[in-house]
């Protein structure tokens, strides 16, 4: 029990193929109901799949586990969680209940030697950060779950066994009333690092493990210290080692002390032994309780392929990174932000299963993106020689006075998307185009007004492809090819760039046409509206 949160629990009820007997073949089983399966379960929905979700628990996430939240996850539970005209998103709940922030100081020993701004420039719906406690967050996505009727949500259910058909998933399935099977066109696995399915299709799962031992130490406490990211290394009162700070809602900080390899993880827990680590940070007239304590090592690693016949890895199921830049949660949420609009597009029959292919080509490349950022701050954080760390401190001592040396400075590289910039899925530039804009990159948001109403891009790109048009406005609204449409969002008519931010950020000249997938990303760019190329495009963008 927690002195700020109790945990909700869910109720177990038999499904009717349980009761009757009589399996069903669902379009797309998630397994797993944490945050990354139950954001797969509203994705798939909100395209107009159904979606049964099976979880062997029936309550949220003990401890507040992963805690900061990055712009692009906020714009994928904005996207897929919209409700009623004039109701509040699910990313904007997450917003108004968590702690924003931006901005990140780096210190050494008992100076402040660099600061960093993670979302330096405006016009930006979602923040750079924000910090909720995973608990809040899965309780936030369980009840859209179960308010969206395309979402079949089991409590008490653990997958026991699965066998894969050419086209279809069989899954034995136990339940507090006894053991049942169901069916599924796709399985998409969310059942953590330790997964169970990962097991039973064989997926391999390698990369390094580290052995340096952490201390979470959540305190609840009243302090005056603005939404920062707080990052110590070797300070007076941790010598030797790093010291992470984080404000929480409900006036919960969490504290994260590096303890080194040879801690005992039973003595480090003892509740006096971690106050007075948390006093020696905080200050002796520091008045806190303590609200959660725990200890973790942690791995760098991805699965060998995250497809695996008829069943899809996404997030930990798939790849586990060091907690240093908050890349676990994020990016599994970017998994099925890639991977819900394939599944809708092949289980409609508008594209060929290679499509799922290209989940694998993608967000492996993103993942290895991903661990090797991770190791670096692992590395840069825990150096293993003398020679590491004398090379850190140095780098730490110039990065007061000396720019160049900023740069170097590695406290954890806060996440954000990897482009797909190798995707067999891009349609590569034939023009000149400047900006950041490539194929591959995720659509940056911009003001624009809607009906005379201040609104952003990212919410004007619905569901399916899209065609950004600047200029005089295309003698069609809808380009299709073979079953796959692609309508046009005007830039003056349809939408309203205020300020020039838009055309900025999208070097949008007269006669400018961006190809946008359904997930936001760029698939090709254009500096004239030709229907051919278009349609090209469209046909290479679902893996025909």
């Amino acid at each position: 029990m927690l002195n700020t949160y109790t945990w909700p629990r869910f109720d177990y009820r038999p499904s009717d193929e349980q009761r009757s007997g009589q399996p069903r073949r669902h379009p797309v089983v998630v397994v797993g109901a944490g945050p990354i399966g139950l954001t797969a379960a509203l994705d798939c929905a909100r395209r107009g799949v159904d979606v049964v979700v099976l979880d062997d628990n029936d309550t949220v996430s003990v401890g507040s586990r992963a805690v900061c939240y990055a712009k692009r996850a906020l714009e994928v539970w904005d996207r897929i969680g919209r409700g009623a005209v004039g109701a509040a998103t699910l990313g904007e709940r997450m917003v108004e209940r968590g702690v924003s922030w931006k901005l990140g100081r780096v210190y050494f020993r008992d100076e402040l030697v660099y600061t960093f701004d993670l979302l330096p420039e405006s016009h930006h719906k979602m923040p750079a950060m924000i910090n909720l406690q995973q608990y809040h967050l899965e309780e936030m996505l369980v009840a859209a779950c179960q308010a969206n009727p395309r979402i079949d949500l089991r409590w008490k259910h653990r997958v026991l066994s699965l066998a894969q058909q050419p086209d279809h998933a069989v899954l034995q399935v136990e339940t507090p009333d006894g053991v049942f099977r169901t069916e599924a066109q796709w399985v998409v696995a969310c059942d953590g690092a330790n997964s169970e399915l990962r097991r039973m299709v064989g997926a391999e799962f390698t990369g390094q493990f580290f052995q340096d031992r952490f201390l979470i130490a959540d305190v609840v406490m009243k302090r005056d210290t603005p939404a920062e990211r707080r990052f110590w290394f070797d300070p007076p009162f941790h010598r030797g080692q790093s010291v992470l700070l984080h404000k929480q809602p409900d006036d919960v900080w969490r504290v994260d002390f590096q303890l080194g390899w040879d801690a005992d993880p039973e003595a480090e827990k003892q509740p006096e032994r971690v106050r007075e680590r948390v006093r020696a940070a905080l200050g002796d007239d520091a008045e806190f309780e303590l609200e959660w304590v725990s200890i973790y090592q942690f791995a760098c690693r991805r699965i060998d392929r995250f497809r695996h016949g008829r069943v899809l890895f996404a997030g930990d199921a798939a790849h586990q990174v060091s907690p240093f830049g908050a890349r676990g949660a994020n990016t599994g949420v970017q998994d099925v932000d890639n991977l819900a609009w394939k599944l809708a597009l092949v289980l409609a029959g508008t594209a060929p299963e290679a499509l799922l292919d290209s989940y694998h080509d993608e967000r492996a490349f993103a993942a290895d993106d991903n661990l090797r950022a991770s190791t670096r701050s692992t590395d840069f954080i825990t150096p293993k020689s003398r020679a590491s760390r004398t090379f850190r401190d140095a780098v730490l001592g110039l990065a007061k006075t000396e720019a160049f040396a900023r740069p170097f400075v590695n406290s954890g590289r806060l996440s954000t998307p990897t482009p797909y910039a190798e995707s067999p899925l891009n349609t590569p530039d034939e023009s000149h185009f400047g900006g950041a804009m490539r194929p591959g990159t995720v659509c940056a948001d911009a003001p624009v007004l809607v009906h005379g109403r201040r609104g952003w891009l990212l919410e004007q790109l619905g569901e399916g492809f899209t065609l950004l048009a600047f200029g005089h406005r295309p003698a069609t609204d809808v380009v299709r090819s073979d079953g796959v449409a692609a309508r046009v969002l005007h830039v003056g008519s349809d939408v309203v760039d205020v300020g020039g931010v838009l055309a900025d950020r999208y070097d949008g000249r007269d006669g400018t046409v961006y190809l946008i997938r359904p997930d936001q990303h760029v698939a090709a760019r254009w500096r004239g509206f030709e229907v051919a190329d278009i349609e090209a495009a469209l046909d290479r963008a679902v893996g025909r």
